[in-house]
């Protein structure tokens, strides 16, 4: 054995490149197999991370140049007289000095009325807090049962009577021929009409027919039943002696319609109507009445329970809504508070008042230029569109970047935005001048610059990768095309579920989410095809699987 080692040593050490070569081959074979065993050919991957808090600007941008003039116009932000003016021609202004006041007498008093708008709300949400919480509904619904069964007692202490009333007023006779009053009056209308004759009466016979069925086991139940009877019990009570009720009215109805027939008959023939006809419509008409005055009365008690068990049930939802109600009160007050700093024009930064251009009495508006102001500040101009220069406003503050200083980067504010665009070529644009926080040397006038303007910010809020939300395509059903979802990868079922998502502000690479998912979700925000498998299955929309094989972080 020794020796045979010694002669493979030695062949090898003799034909190294041949021992290499197979060397090699052996590895490559080996890492095929291996990769054919465990590799993951044929399978779709799912890049995914977890949904966090965080924080989130939303901005736009724009490019320009620097100014050669730093001097912006001054225009007023809201509308009205001009009440006081405080700075003259050629006169020095510091940061925010008050140059002009607006007549406010119309914004302060919508102030007041929208401070007791909100009051009044607060109170009125006090006394619903109250009426709602669950001892007073619980009460109330208690009464509403209680009253319930004694309108139910009510009805049958006229139903008895109004039921045997009805069986002796025509299954009985007053004549001394022995009919059935029933009969009888089919045989005052005569035999030309008897067909017209039957019908009524065997309307009569049917509806008395179910109307005493219904009545036998309605009076069983209420017999059983007493004011301590459980809560169902009674509201069961109450809805079948509605339709018992009901079901005794077009008894009525029938007996009338059947009663006037015959009259009509007799009184187109110049008979004289009986006693008989005259004593049964008058006892009829005390039976619709009290009938008629029952079934309000059911109505009404069924009515009150059910919206007293809808309380409960949606007790939450009406809360929100008067949360949400009370919060825009507060928000239109907030708004007008808002809004009336606009009605005091001043210098958004320190200067020199070239020109005044107007004078007290004066109307102006929010395209008015009330001043120039000449300043020592270096400004940019820079141009946006009609749909991002509605999203901004004077004061919004804004990063500079200069192509000519590559590490210069400052901050600035926004100070005057075109009210006019100008277009060319189809196009409509809007100058929107940016004075500069900080004064460089390097910076001259006419370099380009671009312009990073902030329009909103949150923190603390959830925040996902854009490439995570998607949308459903054109051709969604009704109701839901253009809505937002996320798909989150559920590894212990084995399928992704699509969630609805409501979401907020968003910039280059994140968006925020406001509701749908929670902090710590896990979910996709990228699909890795495989070479093999070019489509994979389309779950429907939030909450069918869909079939998953491997994941990737």
């Amino acid at each position: 054995m020794g020796n045979f080692t010694i002669k493979i040593k030695s062949y090898a050490l003799a034909h190294k490149i041949i021992s290499t070569t197979i060397l090699i081959v052996i590895l490559f074979l080996g890492s095929w197999a291996y990769g054919k065993i465990t590799g993951t050919a044929g399978e779709t991957r799912y890049i995914t991370a977890k949904v966090e808090k965080g924080s989130i600007i939303a901005s736009i941008s724009g490019s320009g140049q620097v100014s050669a003039l730093n001097q912006i116009d001054i225009k007023a932000k809201a509308s009205g007289d001009i009440v006081y003016i405080k700075a003259q021609d050629g006169q020095k202004i510091s940061a925010w000095g008050l140059i002009a006041q607006i007549d406010d007498k119309d914004v302060q008093k919508s102030i007041r009325d929208a401070e007791i708008n909100l009051e009044s709300a607060k109170i009125a949400f006090e006394k619903f807090k109250i009426q709602n919480s669950e001892e007073n509904m619980n009460a109330d619904l208690a009464k509403a049962y209680d009253d319930g069964f004694n309108t139910v007692s009510n009805v049958f202490l006229d139903l008895p009577e109004i039921m045997t009333g009805m069986n002796d007023m025509f299954f009985k006779s007053v004549s001394a021929t022995g009919q059935w009053n029933i009969d009888w009056y089919e045989a005052q209308a005569g035999n030309e009409n008897s067909e017209k004759t039957k019908i009524y009466k065997q309307k009569l016979i049917d509806s008395y027919d179910v109307a005493l069925k219904a009545y036998d086991i309605n009076f069983d139940n209420y017999k059983a039943t007493s004011r301590t009877t459980n809560n169902t019990t009674i509201e069961n009570l109450i809805i079948q002696t509605y339709d018992t009720t009901k079901l005794v009215s077009d008894l009525i109805k029938n007996a009338n319609n059947y009663i006037d027939f015959v009259n009509d008959l007799l009184q187109e023939n110049y008979y004289t109507t009986p006693a008989t006809i005259t004593t049964h419509k008058s006892i009829l008409s005390g039976y619709t009445s009290k009938t008629n005055t029952h079934l309000l009365s059911l109505l009404s008690i069924k009515t009150s329970i059910k919206d007293y068990k809808d309380a409960f049930l949606n007790g939450d939802l009406d809360t929100q809504s008067q949360i949400l109600s009370l919060k825009q009160k507060e928000n239109s007050l907030q708004d007008l508070k808002d809004k009336l700093p606009d009605y005091y024009i001043r210098a958004p930064f320190a200067g020199t008042i070239s020109v005044i251009n107007i004078k007290k009495g004066d109307s102006v508006s929010s395209s008015t230029v009330v001043a120039t102001l000449v300043t020592e500040k270096q400004m940019a101009e820079i141009s946006l569109n009609e749909v991002d220069v509605a999203k901004i406003k004077i004061g919004q503050k804004s990063t500079l970047a200069f192509d000519a200083i590559p590490d210069l980067t400052i901050s600035g504010v926004i100070t005057e935005i075109d009210s006019v665009g100008t277009v060319s070529q189809g196009v409509v644009t809007y100058n929107v001048k940016i004075s500069f926080d900080t004064q460089d040397e390097r910076i001259k006038p006419g370099m380009s610059v671009s312009a990073e303007i902030i329009i909103n910010e949150k923190q603390n809020v959830l925040v996902v990768p854009n490439s995570a939300v998607k949308s459903l395509p054109a051709n969604s059903g009704a109701g839901q095309k253009g809505e937002n979802y996320i798909e989150i990868l559920q590894i212990l079922e084995n399928k992704i579920t699509k969630i609805k998502v409501r979401i907020g502000i968003s910039n280059d690479t994140k968006t925020e989410i406001i509701s749908g998912i929670k902090e710590g979700d896990e979910i996709i925000t990228r699909t890795i095809l495989s070479s093999i498998i070019k489509t994979t299955t389309a779950p429907s929309l939030f909450g069918s699987p869909a079939t998953t094989n491997n994941r990737a972080r």
